[in-house]
């Protein structure tokens, strides 16, 4: 689909493309019924009918000969997939190539043709391979879909996923993070990128035949892997070309921080016990803003049987560090695991928020699933493992969901693994939808940001109220300030992290922490109007102006905010100063108070 449309030529289709443009602009609103009774009675080529992406590309090719207006308008009627940019931002995902790993998880898959815990089929990952895994590649494509399918990509979260990020050789970082911000900063709308268009990878996995087994694991993933590359690569497991020096990605951020597509969010993914001091800084170096980090489970005993590799005190030390630095915390978390059982699972937990050592902002809840390539088998067969049966694990789950505080996001609940990769267990990938009707016929409802937020609409300013949510974190006081709706619905919030002690990072020793910012409602471009839409109201600014009282208030001098490369200039308008790792604000000024 997305191939066809790239090399869809809309000159060739003018008439009937800007009679079905004129239709959908004279529609107040537009359903699918509606769109499909326009496209059917203009056909293409008399017989076939025009995707949206055409249509969008048509509409863009002749905008200004038709003298069309309203873009944004437009997009909105016809946009494919909405959600995916309604939490306010692009989501760009791409994949780190296949490498050894440090863990020997019985129940990670062992697809040798993905990064470790991958699987090839699974739809992002498909993506990945196509592209070798270069970064530049699989960044420009996924904007270039995004811009076709009728979404802004001015603001991108850059989501880098793949085996544990921080086992990667650093000249391997650098260059993968400097070329995913080499495509933001050539992406230029419906023209082709500039530079190199060709995947920079010399490696295609996909000619990798050797599978691993999970029932004998003669062979184990990182035997297979390093075989594979040292065979292509003499002898080595990067190619040349895959190193870059920090001067480099220095200047690539510098130039995405007014680029047509800028990352403001960078998301980084890693192991609890590859989280350091030298690490977390070398993580904030790379502009990112956000880690996810594999909790699985926060008993010692099940960690221990699935050979997780270190214990809960590593992950309570590597939630501390990162926020010490600031960045948000993307916990998962995977009930179902060998040597638990559906009522230990629920305690485990609920220790996730009554541990103020842990209480991460963002949580993947993922089942255990069983593929063929997991050692998990091994303890399927002999009978020691099953998986929870659908009610078993509508329960579990319905319990865990309504344990979830007001300041955590649930990103996702259940992993989407094409079902014939499962030898047995759950299939069901919309598992979030029957846990919400479950509650629902229960009388109760997730209280997670992601079941609260507006998605998109018009605001009343006057009927918002600003809210606080007070907690205990790892490194002192946590507050979540939210704007919402009289129905409760979310607006927009900000994480403000008021810590005890100066933590190991000199620059924001003494520093009240701003680790968040983030206003609800579909991606608006950079620059542009949008009526009453929620990201521009100015409720960024007002999230900003209350934390700066509430940090001036508890006596800190200085607010830092832990910003990403795109949002750097918006923070230098609202009077922060560049520092070398962050942003800082004053706050002893009584002009500057004044003005709060």
């Amino acid at each position: 689909m997305q191939q066809r449309s790239y090399h869809f030529e809309p000159r060739l289709h003018e008439r009937e493309l800007v009679a079905i443009i004129r239709a959908i602009q004279a529609e107040d609103e537009l359903d699918a019924r509606t769109l499909n009774r326009i496209v059917r009675r203009h056909p293409k080529d008399g017989r076939g009918a025009f995707s949206k992406s055409e249509i969008i590309r048509g509409y863009r090719f002749f905008q200004q000969r038709h003298r069309f207006d309203d873009e944004a308008s437009f997009l909105r009627k016809v946009r494919m997939k909405p959600v995916r940019t309604q939490s306010g931002v692009a989501p760009v995902t791409v994949l780190t190539k296949p490498y050894p790993c440090p863990g020997r998880c019985i129940f990670c898959p062992n697809d040798v043709r993905m990064p470790k815990s991958y699987l090839s089929r699974e739809p992002g990952a498909q993506r990945a391979a196509q592209h070798r895994f270069d970064p530049y590649a699989q960044t420009r494509s996924r904007l270039r879909a995004l811009y076709n399918t009728g979404h802004e990509v001015d603001k991108v979260e850059l989501i880098v996923l793949g085996g544990t990020w921080s086992f990667y050789p650093e000249p391997y970082q650098v260059w993968f993070v400097k070329r995913c911000f080499d495509a933001l900063n050539d992406f230029a709308g419906a023209a082709a990128p500039a530079g190199s268009g060709a995947p920079a990878a010399s490696v295609d996995f996909r000619d990798l035949a050797e599978t691993v087994a999970g029932r004998s694991l003669e062979r184990t993933y990182n035997q297979v892997v390093a075989d594979f590359l040292k065979g292509r690569l003499d002898g080595r497991l990067l190619d040349a070309g895959e190193a870059a020096a920090w001067d480099e990605l220095l200047a690539a951020q510098r130039r995405n921080e007014t680029s047509r597509a800028r990352c403001v969010g960078l998301v980084l993914e890693t192991r609890p016990d590859h989280v350091s001091e030298e690490e977390v800084t070398r993580l904030r170096r790379l502009g990112a803003t956000k880690v996810q980090i594999g909790f699985q489970s926060l008993s010692d005993e099940v960690l221990r049987r699935n050979r997780r590799g270190h214990d809960v005190a590593a992950t309570r030390r590597a939630v501390r560090l990162a926020r010490q630095a600031g960045f948000k915390v993307h916990a998962h978390w995977m009930p179902n695991l060998y040597g638990s059982d559906p009522q230990a699972d629920v305690a485990d937990f609920r220790r996730l928020f009554a541990d103020p050592g842990l209480r991460p902002d963002e949580l993947k809840v993922y089942p255990c699933s069983l593929v063929e390539t997991a050692e998990l088998m091994q303890r399927y067969e002999d009978g020691s493992w099953r998986p929870y049966g659908a009610e078993e694990l509508l329960a579990v789950l319905t319990a865990c969901v309504a344990e979830v505080p007001a300041y955590c996001r649930i990103t996702r609940m259940i992993r989407d693994i094409p079902g014939d990769e499962i030898v047995t267990g759950n299939t069901v990938t919309n598992f979030r939808e029957v846990v919400e009707r479950e509650l629902a016929a229960r009388g109760r409802a997730s209280r997670d940001i992601r079941a609260r937020e507006i998605r998109g609409g018009e605001v009343d300013l006057g009927r918002l109220r600003l809210e606080s949510l007070d907690y205990e974190s790892a490194i002192g006081d946590e507050v979540f300030l939210q704007y919402v709706t009289p129905e409760d619905r979310l607006v927009g919030f900000c994480r403000l992290a008021l810590p005890r002690a100066g933590g190991f990072i000199a620059e924001i020793a003494g520093s009240a922490l701003l680790r968040e910012v983030h206003v609800y409602g579909a991606v608006v471009g950079i620059g542009r109007e949008s009526g009453e839409r929620a990201q521009h109201l100015g409720l960024g600014r007002r999230l900003v102006e209350a934390s700066a009282r509430r940090a001036r208030a508890r006596g800190y001098a200085d607010l830092a905010v832990i910003s990403s490369v795109g949002t750097r200039e918006y923070y230098r308008r609202l009077g922060f100063a560049d520092g070398e790792l962050y942003q800082h604000r004053p706050l002893g000024d009584p002009r500057r108070g004044s003005a709060l």
